[in-house]
Order: structure tokens, then sequence, then C-alpha cells
């Protein structure tokens, strides 16, 4: 089938919860992704971070492919072989006690708030229903009605009420709002992205990371990392806190954790907050699957064997000077951490984010605006220096095809 063929089959029948761009793909390798008329494009979105490996990584693909053959679930209801090794292996990885598997970031994301919430009565002792959770505005961690619940994104948020109590929203970046709100004793925890990605990649100010945790810790109250987008070396360090030496009492990491073949997901955290949770209070059918657990350690040994943390630190560099060189109006600024960037765009001649977008995948790269403005540019870490800097020819190319 043509991809006009493919794209008039999902209107019909699908739901119109997504706008993607025309590229109907069916292939995908390293850092290439080829359309089913066979048309080769950098990827430079990595399926919002998740294939940060890679397309297709061998290694990967053969740990599914070799638990796929001998056993795929057993729910929780059991043991199996393969979920203890996974949590040896994650807890060791990341340094904490304990790992709850999920299979999705937002599932992860509500795991934490149930711990939080959970810890908050068990331990803080606060009064039964009065725990808060601070988030930040302009969020993003996941679309459940909880999650919105705290989303300041009106397309997010908007019909979908009522919404879930127990959230205070502050600005981001914003340490003297932090302040204020740690003065409540109801307060139980801090939710924030080391850097906000769906926002267009905000970077907060040095020191903001390392200031607010030391913060909570004064006032007792949870440090909450979501590093589902921003972990598993995407801005050149494993985690993003770890640029600022920051150890989260709970981390959320989902994504990247499995090389994008799989759903794959996880929290961790220490025994005093992660055994508030006893059985029969939270789980997944899915969760800690045999074939996730072979995932996710392929995952993570090709991140550490091909030192793909240092990988991104390095090219992010290069990426951005590129970015900043390009002498074109409509580039209004050039932001982020290792492979995880954004271009802002000022609209120019009728033409805006969007347009760009569709300029590149022409040329062959394929990336996506974000607020309507903000074009994030996100590659797989294998990416070699060869190729990240013909993509940057291309989108060099394209920016200017506007002049």
């Amino acid at each position: 089938m043509t991809s006009q063929e493919l794209m008039k089959l999902e209107d019909q029948y699908g739901a119109h919860n997504y706008h993607p761009l025309p590229v109907v793909l069916s292939r995908g390798e390293g850092p290439f992704m080829w359309d089913v008329e066979g048309k080769k494009y950098f990827d430079f979105l990595s399926a919002y971070s998740a294939v940060n490996q890679g397309h297709c990584h061998p290694k990967i693909v053969g740990a599914m492919y070799e638990q796929a053959k001998t056993l795929t679930l057993t729910s929780r209801a059991f043991y199996n072989d393969a979920l203890g090794p996974y949590e040896k292996y994650m807890t060791e990885y990341f340094g904490f006690d304990k790992v709850l598997p999920m299979n999705t970031g937002a599932e992860a994301d509500e795991t934490a708030l149930k711990l939080c919430r959970k810890w908050a009565y068990e331990k803080k002792g606060i009064a039964a229903n009065e725990a808060k959770i601070i988030v930040c505005a302009e969020n993003f961690h996941g679309r459940t009605i909880t999650i919105i619940s705290m989303s300041t994104d009106p397309d997010a948020r908007g019909g979908f009420g009522p919404y879930t109590p127990g959230f205070v929203t502050i600005p981001y970046n914003d340490l003297d709002a932090l302040a204020k709100e740690l003065e409540d004793p109801n307060v139980a925890g801090f939710l924030v992205e080391p850097i906000q990605g769906e926002a267009g990649v905000f970077v907060p100010d040095e020191g903001y990371l390392k200031k607010a945790y030391e913060m909570c810790k004064a006032k007792n109250v949870l440090f909450i990392a979501d590093e589902v987008q921003t972990g598993i070396a995407r801005t050149g360090k494993l985690l993003a806190c770890d640029h600022e030496g920051v150890k989260p009492d709970i981390l959320i990491l989902g994504k990247a954790l499995s090389g994008g073949v799989f759903p794959v997901s996880a929290v961790l955290a220490n025994d005093d907050i992660m055994l508030t949770i006893k059985p029969g209070q939270h789980g997944s059918t899915f969760g800690g699957n045999p074939i996730a657990a072979k995932v996710a350690v392929a995952a993570l040994e090709v991140v550490k064997d091909e030192k793909l943390a240092e990988r991104a630190e390095y090219l992010g560099k290069i990426f951005r000077d590129e970015m900043k060189s390009i002498d074109s109006p409509m580039i209004e600024l050039v932001r982020g951490k290792g492979l995880l960037n954004a271009v802002v765009i000022k609209p120019a001649n009728g033409k805006e984010a969007m347009d760009v977008c569709l300029e590149m995948a022409k040329n062959g790269v394929l990336a996506k605006p974000t607020h309507e403005h903000i074009i994030r540019f996100a590659p797989p870490l294998v990416i070699s220096e060869e190729q990240l800097m013909e993509a940057v020819a291309i989108i060099k190319k394209s920016i200017l095809a506007f002049a």
C-alpha cells in the first residue's frame, strides 16, 4: 500500500488523538528510518527519546527474540526466572534498594505518586487524604486523569474534569515559589522533570535541581525526578540529575529503558519508601514480564558498553554550535543538554515550525514541533559525528529555504 492509502486507513479507522507528519515509516536501523516508498530519513525525534540506542539494535532485539521463544508472560501471581536478575541489575545500575517494574511512563509516574502519598501517611505522619505534591507549570508526565489534573496544558486538560485533588502548581525553575509551598507541613513530595522536554526542552538554571533537592530534604519532602525522557544517557549523563549530583528519593524511568522495542518503565526508591506499598496495593499484569526484564537489561548494557552518555555530551555541543551558526531570522533561540535540544522558531513570511519540519522531512530529516514554535531535535545516541554533520547540513538547508 502507498503512504497515502495507509494514512487514509488511520484517518478512517483510528482515533484522531494525534497529528503526525505525513510520513509513513516501515523500517528503521540505527539513526535512520525508511518510508514505505523506500525514502531514507535521519530520525531526529527517536520516538520521544525511547530509541536512544538506535532503531532495532541487534543486541536488544536479540534479547527480546530469545526470551519470546521460551516465556512471555506469567503475571506476578507467580515468580519467573527473568525478573529477579533484572531487579538486581537495575538497582545496582542506578544505586537504589528496590525497583517497581511497570510498562509505560505514565504508569510509572502514577506509581511514584502513589508511593509518595503512602510514604506521607505511613512515614511522615500527614493526616489521611491531606497529602500534597508540588508540581511545575508546563509539566508533562503523561495523560491519565490524575496526571492531567496537574497539567497546565489546555489541550491535555480541557474537557476531562473533574480533576484529582492534592497537587500544588508552581512555576518551573523558581526556587522562591518552591520555598513558599514547602512551608506547608502537608507537602509530601516535589515532582519535577530535570529538563522539561514536551514544554520545549526548557533547561533550568544551573544549580536549580541541587538547591531544590536540598530544600526538600530540609522539610522532609520527597524529591521525585521524572526522567522518563531525560534519563538513560539522553542529556550527556546517565541521568539528567547527575549533572548536579542529585540522587532523587524516587526515580521514574521509561522510554529508552527498553531501547524502543518493548514497553518498559520502572520506579526506583530505597526501602523506607518502596516498602510502604504492600501486596495487593499496586501492580500490573504485564509489569516485570520476562520479555521486559531481558530487554531492559540488554538496553542498559548497550548504554554502558557503547558509552552513549559520553557520545551524547560530545555531539550535543557540536549540534548546538552548528544551530547557532545558522544565519536566519527564524532562529530565535537554541537550547538543550546532550542530544536533547530545541530550536525556537520565529515565524517568517507566514512560515512556522511545522513548515520547517515539513521541509526537513522533504530533505530527509524527521523532527516534530512542540508548542507550535519549537522544534525538538533528539537523534538516536548511536549517531556518528559524520552522520550528525550530514543531518545538520540538511537542517541548515531546510531553514535557509525560508530566508
